[in-house]
């Protein structure tokens, strides 16, 4: 049994910063953008939460100055696409180029120094329960924030009058613009709030899942996160379940090569999330699921208000 609890709170933790960030990607695709630079700021929201709290010895610092650069980093991306008309997937994989490298530069420094991790939560009398307790109440203060956010969301998208606006500007801009909603706006401040929740996700490897900075830790974190958007139909409750599906699969990995594997050589198990994650996208792009997905109809397309 804990064997069972210890397997299930590290799928939870390596589910985090998919949810985080494929969250904030919803969010942004469902205004009708693409960023496709997750990884880079991902990447610099690691970075920065990491520095801010190795210089200030807080944690309540570093997380939301990494979630200002993810921001930050994503209003680049909103100048060029939305502003300048720049193309959304050439501009997004610039992103996460950029990220990378601007990343390893900040982070030079500080490779392989260690920091505090997150503090867990407690709560006496129920932290301390059987399974319950280290289930529910045995994580740190993002893990809870992550749920939160995508109930937010979810709630957001569905039952507010912003909410519709956005899948409104989502669904068809040039229709939103003539009843007199600021489309440009919309985007914009899609785009910030999906950069905040992917430095956030980055925020996470660096301050609690792997409480140190190394160059390139999130590892194609990015890429997975935008492939739960589609693989969860641009819905945050199936991204929810499959960030846990694909953080599940992340933790099997690592036990069966612990395990010392099944014969194969271990680089087959290092790529299986990779592999699922190709899977699953070919299986929900091919045949009777293809009609499910839903996009929305003005992903990725640019738009300019006329004169």
């Amino acid at each position: 049994m804990d064997t069972f609890v210890l397997v299930i709170a590290t799928v939870v933790a390596a589910a985090t910063p998919l949810l985080l960030a494929a969250t904030g990607e919803l969010v942004v695709e469902r205004a009708g953008v693409l960023n496709l630079g997750v990884e880079g700021m991902m990447l610099i929201g690691a970075v920065t939460g990491f520095a801010v709290t190795i210089a200030s010895g807080h944690a309540s610092l570093g997380i939301p100055a990494a979630a200002l650069a993810g921001a930050a980093t994503a209003l680049v991306f909103a100048v060029l696409t939305l502003t300048l008309m720049a193309n959304q997937v050439a501009t997004g994989l610039a992103l996460t180029i950029f990220g990378i490298g601007l990343s390893a530069l900040m982070g030079a420094s500080y490779v392989g120094t260690p920091v505090a991790p997150l503090p867990k939560l407690h709560l006496p009398g129920l932290s301390d329960l059987a399974v319950v307790g280290p289930l529910l109440f045995g994580h740190d203060a993002l893990v809870y924030l992550s749920v939160a956010l995508t109930i937010a969301v979810a709630w957001f998208l569905k039952h507010s009058h912003a909410g519709l606006v956005l899948r409104a500007v989502g669904e068809s801009a040039e229709s939103a613009h003539s009843i007199g909603h600021p489309v440009i706006a919309v985007r914009y401040l899609a785009c910030l709030f999906g950069g905040a929740m992917a430095g956030l996700g980055g925020a996470f490897l660096s301050l609690s899942y792997t409480p140190m900075w190394m160059e390139g830790m999130t590892a194609g974190r990015g890429w997975i996160a935008l492939a739960l958007v589609v693989f969860g139909a641009w819905r945050p409750w199936r991204v929810l379940a499959g960030a846990y599906l694909f953080g599940g699969v992340t933790i099997l990995e690592l036990h069966v090569q612990g395990a010392n594997g099944i014969g194969l050589p271990p680089q087959v198990f290092s790529m299986a999330p990779y592999l699922a994650t190709v899977a699953v996208l070919t299986v929900i792009s091919a045949g009777k699921w293809r009609g499910r997905l839903n996009a929305p109809a003005s992903l990725g397309k640019p738009f300019r208000p006329s004169v």
